[in-house]
């Protein structure tokens, strides 16, 4: 297939906003592939050239950009930066630029899609000294070759932007449109289906296998899809509940009841001698852990995913806050010596494979297998548990884990399977604080006086989050919610300031006008508010009143906020 055909699909899904005409488009296109075509053409719809949990990314800043549009179109970076500025979109500016082309080689070739992908991945591994220029190189060497329309969108893969709105919820909805004979207006055929690919989606985390198999047998086909140690799946929430009875009505008696930790998400995949640590997010965090990949040797298994949760401890073993271990999620130096200062324990909860898939077992049994599993040492430890069926003891076991500066606790049904990826009734969470939203950042406005230099006021937002609905959602599908601007520090000793914040967001910058940013949605903040309400102002409908900054979320990402459901349940509520 060649690029340019891709290309035009990015420009049609980019001038079209209603999610569902997004859908058709797509699901057309899906239908025209070839088997060689269809993972990277889903890939590249997705702007990666690997799946979203794989740590290799292709590391290419704006600056090598210019030079690579200079290289290309054989004009001075000088004048590719000024058009950069006029037009504040380097895709933009590389489609200007080879329009005007001065020059051209003799041996341009028409891209592939193949072509691009493959040397798109050539970036991922070309490291070294003189890895920049030839970075630098391979992707001037695409540009050469391509039409103005088509390195518009070159470019725009390579810095992580390509601004066609197109979310997961869309591209997993044409899966099923190109690939399966399911119709909309059969709604228990149509979210069955839908189920049938989000799950294999929430077991491998990568769309490129879903559409080849879903090509390959339709529905049928993802059965082939199965759990893999060092392939992240997507972890099983909770539900929250206000009251023991509630909680205990919604998961039955008896009921396993845990400490729920102030502490980060973390899936450990063991196979063999070889241990990866994926967050909640799938990031892989296995160097900045390696205290946790020695204490592995605790676990009596050859092959096995475990999912824990991972807190901070001080001298005397007391549990500390968040806070104090998420600047180890992004630590990339000195990690060693990080490690002893901010030690960390892990808590496993679950165990989701053993030498084979246990997602299917009864939480009791793998509860079982998990204790024969890990034998406990100072940083592995079994989560704290009882096994009760009253609310007095359920208070007690409550009041213990507060008194411990837990978050409060969590009540599993005995008999419930593990479901990838669902907020689902079998596993409740309860506890005391004030309800709060994790919320990504898509705008903000740089501050006044003392504050001129930071971003300093924040648009927030939410996920969708329905299954079948349909709408204007914003570029990356998500639903504007409210501003920002109380919570943070002025100095980073008092705690989390807004320079720090304004530092993350920066790189994040994709178009400016007057003193306020949009910025690509990755960072996410906790955020506390008084009270939701009703308002046209906003694309989700809703606005909080006194939001307030808690903390950054290192464990969550734009895919892992909170949803408009959670919004609508806290409002319906409150």
């Amino acid at each position: 297939m060649d690029y340019a055909t891709l290309a035009a699909l990015y420009d049609l899904l980019e001038q079209t906003p209603q999610r569902l005409k997004k859908t058709v488009h797509i699901a057309d296109f899906l239908r025209q592939c070839s088997d060689t075509d269809i993972v990277p053409v889903v890939l590249l719809l997705q702007g990666i050239v690997y799946p979203i949990w794989d740590r290799r990314k292709l590391g290419f800043s704006s600056r090598s950009v210019v030079k690579a549009i200079a290289r290309a179109s054989g004009v001075g970076e000088w004048d590719v930066e000024n058009t950069w500025r006029s037009t504040g979109d380097l895709g933009e500016c590389a489609r200007k630029m080879l329009a005007l082309k001065r020059q051209r080689t003799l041996f341009s070739e028409k891209l592939t899609v193949t072509k691009v992908f493959a040397t798109l991945r050539k970036l991922a591994s070309t490291e070294g000294e003189s890895s920049v220029d030839a970075k630098v190189g391979l992707v001037s060497e695409l540009l050469t070759s391509a039409e103005s329309r088509e390195a518009t969108f070159i470019v725009r893969t390579v810095l992580d932007e390509l601004r066609i709105g197109l979310g997961d919820g869309t591209l997993r909805d044409a899966l099923l449109a190109a690939f399966a004979a399911v119709s909309r207006e059969d709604r228990e055929a149509y979210t069955a289906a839908i189920g049938k690919i989000q799950r294999a989606l929430d077991i491998c985390n990568d769309f490129g296998i879903v559409a080849a198999a879903l090509k390959k047998g339709g529905l049928a086909g993802l059965q082939d899809i199965t759990l893999a140690v060092g392939v992240p799946l997507q972890v099983m929430l909770a539900l929250k509940e206000r009251t023991m009875a509630d909680a205990f009505e919604r998961v039955g008696t008896p009921a396993v009841l845990e400490y729920k930790l102030d502490g980060f998400r973390l899936q450990i995949h063991k196979k063999r001698n070889e241990v990866t640590l994926f967050t909640r997010r799938l990031e892989n965090v296995t160097e900045q852990f390696p205290d946790v990949v020695r204490a592995m040797s605790a676990i009596d298994a050859v092959d096995c995913i475990l999912d824990c949760e991972v807190v901070g401890v001080d001298a005397a073993g007391k549990f500390l806050s968040f806070q104090h271990i998420s600047q180890r999620i992004k630590r990339k130096h000195d990690i060693a010596e990080v490690a002893l200062t901010i030690p960390v324990q892990v808590h496993v909860f679950d165990i989701l494979y053993n030498d084979g898939s246990l997602l299917e077992k009864p939480f009791s049994e793998r509860r079982a297998i998990l204790e024969r599993v890990v034998r406990e040492n100072s940083v592995v430890q079994l989560m704290k548990h009882v096994r009760c069926d009253t609310e007095e003891a359920a208070q007690a076991f409550y009041q213990q884990s507060l008194a411990l500066g837990n978050e409060g606790i969590m009540f599993k049904k005995l008999d419930a399977a593990y479901q990838p990826g669902a907020r689902v009734g079998s596993m409740v969470k309860m506890k005391p604080i004030l309800e709060t939203l994790d919320l990504v950042i898509v705008g903000a406005e740089w501050g006044e006086g003392k504050r001129s230099a930071w971003l300093s006021s924040y648009t927030v937002g939410c996920r969708n989050g329905d299954l079948l609905g349909d709408g204007l959602l914003d570029a990356h599908g998500l639903l504007e919610i409210g501003r920002v601007s109380t919570g943070l520090k002025e100095k980073p000793e008092e705690g989390l300031s807004f320079g720090q914040v304004s530092e993350l967001l920066k790189p994040l910058v994709t178009s400016t006008t007057g003193k306020n940013v949009v910025v690509t949605p990755r960072l996410v903040i906790e955020v506390a508010f008084e009270e939701i309400q009703k308002s046209s102002s906003y694309g989700s409908g809703y606005a909080l009143r006194f939001p307030r900054v808690v903390r950054l979320r290192e464990d969550r990402d734009e895919k892992s906020c909170s949803t408009i459901t959670d919004v609508k349940r806290i409002f319906e509520e409150q």
